[in-house]
């Protein structure tokens, strides 16, 4: 996230518990989000004085003062006029009696998004950390608890004009809704005017941040140049607007509902950071479920990704060519191939160690996998395809195939339990450019690894960590690890000694 790191987040201050209401530890918590500007402090008189829905079941009610917190984010973005909302909001607290928690933050390194967005991220990431504290401490179920902003209606109509203008769906044009996990939006039916109308009657004063006036801002843009326009056509715009926002909200999340289904129906394989899809069933789908997919695989494994309408629409470019690739944003992959659509996060590779592997033996190539082989005796005359299937999901390799002899091999080989360490030992690495061998049924014949990778269909991402048994470091492939054994060094009926090679989990306690 494009927004300040925990380090530079500044110790949280809260007010004399002599002030606070008496703490229950049963009573889930309540924190609203204050700024001091007249919609935030209509929230927060209103949360102590009158009935509010914050969606828990009881509709409009009124809020145990014992469950209401107040968080304040200074950004620090306009100097002594920031300090001045703190101290605003720190004393409206002292009067009402409800603890605050303040946190400093400066904004540094936007990584390209709008000074808005990275400050907006930088205050919720503080109210969950802040609602977290407080259900651990109240011992309360976290899904009882609620994060209350003070949205109003003039804020979800801004909202639905921003999104048309920079180019959205359904899901950007129902702009603000009503709840979005555990937080709620109480005066999102109220106006701005309504609520300025409220805090003078009560004789409460708010704070004024000048930089609302700055029109360079999309949202000023909208709310100063383009509003009052289209309210000389409907004076009533921004209630029209709502409505319209809460129909587009229910037909958007009927339709996520049958993208969510249709997903399921597609995922191939689903793992941390990676998800899979059947890329011909996906060209298939109608494009209005299609977009929504596409929006909702990425969110599975990124849930802070962004996805804008073009991105969306190049991943399904690359769907209906059948073939290629490109990088989303927050570096996702998306790769098209071999009939699958591959969605996967930025991840350091984990490609195999090279090394020595002793026979018997094994060797760690990953933190996760390790490379084993232990020699068998064989029957004279056994079936070599019998028992290569018997050893599936490991190969058997011919030990005299690899240039040793019975000198070589450890002792007890005819008691079939070898043990002690003979001579022999193979190579283990990775792919490497120019790479060939004999696949096994080739008769001998030569191909390029590159090209069995192809017809396996081997994910290009995942080639270069897929383990190499070579017999040295610049010698003959004698299996591609899960992918192929090569033909010159298979079983025959003639095998005396066989090494079974497999690949195996470590023990991480070991």
């Amino acid at each position: 996230m494009p927004t300040v790191s925990q380090r530079t987040i500044q110790s949280r201050a809260r007010i004399p518990s002599s002030a606070r209401a008496p703490k229950d530890d049963s009573v889930p918590p309540v924190v609203l989000m204050v700024s001091g500007g007249a919609d935030s402090t209509a929230l927060l008189l209103m949360a102590c004085t009158s009935k509010l829905d914050i969606d828990d079941g009881c509709g409009r009610a009124s809020i145990a003062r014992n469950r209401l917190h107040v968080l304040h984010v200074n950004h620090h973005l306009r100097g002594s006029a920031s300090d001045g909302d703190e101290a605003f909001v720190r004393e409206l607290c002292r009067r009402l009696g409800v603890p605050v928690c303040v946190e400093h933050a400066s904004l540094r390194d936007l990584g390209g998004r709008n000074l808005e967005a990275a400050a907006r991220d930088v205050r919720y990431a503080a109210a969950r950390r802040y609602l977290k504290e407080l259900v651990e401490e109240a011992g309360c179920p976290r899904r009882s608890a609620r994060i209350a902003t003070a949205h109003t209606a003039n804020d979800r109509a801004e909202t639905f004009f921003m999104n048309a203008i920079r180019g959205s769906g359904i899901s950007g044009l129902s702009s603000i809704p009503r709840r979005r996990n555990l937080i709620v939006r109480p005066l999102i039916d109220r106006t701005h005017e309504e609520l300025q109308r409220y805090l003078e009657v009560a004789g409460l004063r708010w704070r004024e941040d000048e930089s609302n006036r700055d029109t360079s801002f999309l949202r000023n843009y909208v709310r100063h140049r383009l509003m009052p326009v289209a309210m000389e056509r409907n004076r009533n715009l921004v209630r029209t607007v709502a409505a319209s926002c809460d129909i587009l909200a229910d037909e958007d999340a009927y339709m996520q509902k049958l993208a969510a289904t249709a997903l399921r129906s597609c995922t191939r394989r689903e793992g941390a950071g990676l998800l899979v899809l059947n890329a011909d069933r996906l060209a298939a789908t109608q494009i209005a479920l299609a977009r929504r997919m596409v929006r909702l695989a990425v969110k599975r494994i990124d849930p802070q990704a962004r996805l804008e309408m073009d991105h969306v629409q190049r991943v399904l470019e690359c769907v209906a060519a059948g073939e290629r690739s490109i990088t989303l944003p927050g570096g996702i992959s998306a790769l098209v191939e071999f009939g699958t659509l591959t969605f996967r996060v930025p991840a350091p590779l984990r490609e195999p160690t090279p090394g020595w592997l002793p026979v018997p033996g094994k060797i760690a190539i990953t933190e996760e996998t390790a490379i084993e082989v232990e020699p068998i005796s064989m029957e004279p005359g056994s079936d070599p395809i019998a028992c290569a299937r018997r050893a599936a999901p490991a190969v058997l390799v011919d030990a005299a195939s690899l240039g040793y002899g019975e000198a070589d091999l450890p002792h007890g080989m005819n008691d079939n339990e070898a043990t002690g360490v003979g001579s022999m030992r193979l190579w283990v690495d990775t792919p490497v450019p120019g790479d060939v061998m004999c696949p096994l049924g080739m008769h001998g014949r030569s191909k390029k690894l590159s090209d069995i990778f192809g017809a396996d269909r081997v994910p290009v991402e995942e080639r270069s960590r897929v383990p190499v048994v070579r017999t040295a470091p610049t010698g003959a492939v004698v299996w591609v690890a899960g992918v192929r054994l090569d033909d010159r060094f298979r079983c025959t009926p003639t095998t005396k000694v066989a090494l079974r090679i497999s690949v195996r989990g470590t023990d991480k306690n070991h």
